[in-house]
């Protein structure tokens, strides 16, 4: 039987019911939780530092007013490389391959950073859309320029993060089966092939991270502009 190689990406069903639920809530359940001894276990520890490493550094540029964001996007910091991560081991599935998902993401997470510019400094906002110094002449232009730069920020969240995953996952597919296709007939081929299999997991192993880490930082860059 011949499958199509993008049946990865689809959602999965058991009994007519999506699975994504349980995708979606699995990696809430692989986190160690905090203990209320004294001394924490090694991998608690571990990750403790990892939080507070990266929330000085996503909180670093921001001000104080963004320092409110520190949970939400520390959460989904940490959510969506648990989802990228466990989209690369066998028989399993990655939500973040999904358009519908990360655009349900993006857009109310954007639109949140958009409605705290306008409430809470209007002027700054609005002033975006308009460079200082612009000609008469080219101000409607340059307003609608920037305007529809602003409404493809979302867009181009979930599709950065769609397309590298989706990407990443088809080629070890493809690299993945001519290896399987070459073992009896060409085995040393099909060795080498095997080598750049695993080089190209490692590789995706980082691209998983660095997508969720370029996701959260792209939101922190536009809540920086309107806190």
């Amino acid at each position: 039987m011949v499958l199509n190689f993008f049946d990865q990406f689809e959602s999965p069903s058991l009994l007519g019911i999506p699975l994504v639920v349980l995708a979606l809530s699995l990696p809430l359940l692989l986190f160690p939780t905090p203990s209320p001894r004294w001394l924490n276990s090694r991998l608690l520890t571990l990750q403790n530092w990892f939080i507070n490493r990266f929330t000085q550094q996503l909180l670093l540029p921001l001000s104080l007013g963004g320092h409110k964001w520190a949970l939400l996007l520390t959460s989904l910091m940490l959510f969506l490389i648990a989802l990228n991560m466990l989209g690369l081991l066998p028989y399993t599935y990655t939500p973040t391959t999904q358009l519908s998902l990360n655009m349900g993401l993006a857009v109310p997470l954007w639109l949140a950073t958009v409605i705290v510019g306008l409430r809470n400094q209007p002027t700054i906002a609005l002033g975006h859309l308009l460079p200082e110094g612009t000609p008469a002449p080219l101000v409607p232009v340059l307003i609608v320029i920037e305007t529809i730069s602003l409404f493809i920020r979302p867009l181009a969240l979930g599709v950065r993060l769609t397309a590298n995953l989706t990407a990443g996952h088809l080629l070890i597919q493809l690299i993945a089966t001519a290896a399987f296709a070459l073992l009896p007939l060409m085995t040393t081929v099909a060795i080498l092939t095997s080598t750049v299999l695993l080089l190209l997991t490692l590789l995706e192993v980082g691209v998983a991270m660095i997508q969720a880490y370029v996701f959260v930082l792209l939101l922190s860059l536009y809540l920086q502009e309107n806190v």
